[in-house]
């Protein structure tokens, strides 16, 4: 058994956890940190007369014919290239990585946990409130929404049970010491409720 696992350099705990278990029932895993490439990590994916893919950091090398699963978890796509770059090239080179190694990912013929084009519809939270009210489960009323004044009547209308803040998508904030920073669901208080205008 080897696993690739698909993540990024500040990425938490439960990566090293996973290796380890992976490893104490004799597979192997691998560590794709998406920031390093293409800075630090290599990857090479041939077509043609030879088909195949090899990922590279520094003395440990993948082939990519190995795998038998792929955990594709967090990506910061080029995250490593330098700021001082040309911002119009940083992000066509971004782009570019980004491209490459969802590329790279869907080629792999291995079990998928899970797979990119699932991911990316349940990133969708709008859709998953959808379909989830569409199959008859009770999701609470949700507002997603820019509008100052919109979040007050929202808040109005629910001041019995209350509401919570909470992002559409997954991310965190680093510390100056490097500490993940992890933006939770918050209740909102009525002092929040004061300081709305920000959401412009």
């Amino acid at each position: 058994m080897t696993v690739l696992i698909i993540t990024f350099s500040q990425d938490n705990e439960s990566i090293p956890l996973v290796i380890k278990a992976i490893e104490a029932q004799g597979g192997k895993a691998f560590r794709f940190d998406t920031d390093r490439y293409p800075t630090e990590v290599q990857l090479d994916i041939y077509e043609g007369n030879s088909q195949g893919g090899i990922i590279t950091d520094g003395e440990q090398k993948l082939d990519l014919s190995e795998v038998s699963s792929v955990w594709y978890r967090r990506m910061r796509y080029g995250k490593k290239i330098p700021d001082t770059m040309d911002q119009q090239y940083r992000n066509a080179a971004i782009q570019e990585c980004r491209v490459t190694v969802r590329g790279m990912i869907a080629s792999i013929k291995a079990f998928h946990f899970d797979k990119m084009s699932n991911v990316d519809v349940a990133n969708n939270k709008q859709l998953q409130l959808q379909v989830a009210r569409e199959v008859g489960l009770i999701t609470p009323r949700t507002l997603s929404t820019n509008n100052p004044e919109a979040v007050k009547q929202f808040a109005s209308e629910c001041q019995d049970q209350g509401i919570v803040t909470k992002m559409l998508s997954s991310f965190a904030i680093y510390g100056e010491q490097g500490q993940e920073q992890v933006v939770f669901t918050n209740p909102v208080t009525a002092e929040d409720l004061e300081h709305v205008e920000g959401l412009r």
